[in-house]
């Protein structure tokens, strides 16, 4: 019989969490259960009903739910963290040529709260001169009609904000031109397609992206990973031994992506890639843990306070679980 806590995890499938999904590598006094789930799916299930004893979560949904009933703790670990101005997508004939532009217009989203829209808003008002509530907003689904938020917003945001129609979905709604532009973080499907009617409001996004974070160092997160507050209650020691473990495996996909002699991806050059990644944004550069990522933590939360997602501001140490803040030293 196993003396080993069982527990169970919701998360994505990433090269970064191949090593805890395979069982190669094994959180310390725990007996993991990997429930591989696209994100959406995890979190509408974890911050609506709880189901998993530990969870990718949203980082947006997660502040918001800590600044509320602290259903949750999280552990420094960013499963997803993604550049997010290639997810501006505009209606090709809307007329609109720069951020400014979207003053006024109707701007589609998934969720006014999901992450990638909080990172979009805080961008566009700081670097572009766009203020969060110049545009309207619409929220609902984006290939699927009925999406709703997974937590409550606050009645008083300051921007206008109304859902779209039982049918609708925003990609349709872009195409269409009854909204001029989308902020996601999936691709629309027709933007996929090369429909000609949605294009990307920064042509070469990853040429802004690379000057961003030469400019700010921020690599923007999504996503933690979170336990349910009663189980960490219960036993706090798998917050450090998730820790572990996920840094761990993190490390291990980081020294195998650049690879050679049989390519781990099938990205023919993925080599070239690799070097041009680091030579941006260094050899570590996609960091877990709290001092390393500071900035862009702090960011994030000051981003969400300003447009009224959470009452208090938070400092990074605050919404982490203290046992995954300091380590011991031999």
């Amino acid at each position: 019989m196993s003396t080993r806590a069982p527990v169970a995890l919701a998360c994505g499938e990433y090269d970064r969490t191949e090593a805890l999904r395979t069982g190669v590598i094994v959180p310390e006094g725990a007996e993991l259960t990997y429930i591989a789930l696209p994100p959406e799916e995890i979190f509408y299930r974890m911050l609506r009903h709880k189901e998993f004893d530990a969870a990718e979560l949203s980082l947006s949904s997660y502040v918001m739910n800590l600044s509320r009933t602290g259903d949750f703790i999280a552990i420094p670990v960013f499963p997803s963290r993604t550049f997010r101005h290639n997810g501006i997508y505009v209606n090709a004939g809307a007329g609109i040529r720069e951020p400014a532009d979207l003053a006024g217009r109707l701007v589609g989203t998934p969720e006014y709260q999901m992450t990638a829209a909080v990172w979009i808003r805080g961008t566009l008002a700081e670097r572009h001169n766009l203020p969060v509530a110049a545009p309207r907003y619409r929220t609902g689904g984006l290939h699927q009609p009925g999406r709703v938020e997974k937590l409550p917003l606050p009645d008083h945001l300051g921007v206008g904000i109304e859902p779209i129609g039982p049918g609708q979905t925003l990609a349709d709604m872009l195409l269409d031109g009854e909204i001029d532009a989308l902020y996601s973080a999936r691709m629309p499907l027709p933007f996929a397609q090369a429909d000609p009617r949605i294009t990307r409001l920064f042509p070469d996004p990853r040429q802004v992206e690379e000057k961003y974070f030469a400019d700010t160092g921020i690599f923007p997160i999504m996503h933690v990973v979170a336990l349910r507050r009663d189980v960490y209650d219960a036993r706090p020691w798998l917050a450090r031994s998730l820790y572990k473990a996920f840094e761990e495996s993190r490390a291990l996909a980081l020294r195998r992506i650049g690879e050679t002699n049989a390519l781990r991806y099938s990205l023919p050059w993925l080599y070239e890639e690799v070097e041009r990644t680091r030579s941006v944004m260094g050899a570590d550069f996609w960091p877990y843990g709290v001092a390393a990522n500071d900035t862009t933590l702090r960011t994030l939360l000051r981003y969400s306070h300003e447009q009224g997602l959470t009452e208090e501001l938070f400092t990074p140490e605050r919404i982490f679980a203290p046992e995954t803040l300091d380590a011991y030293r031999v």
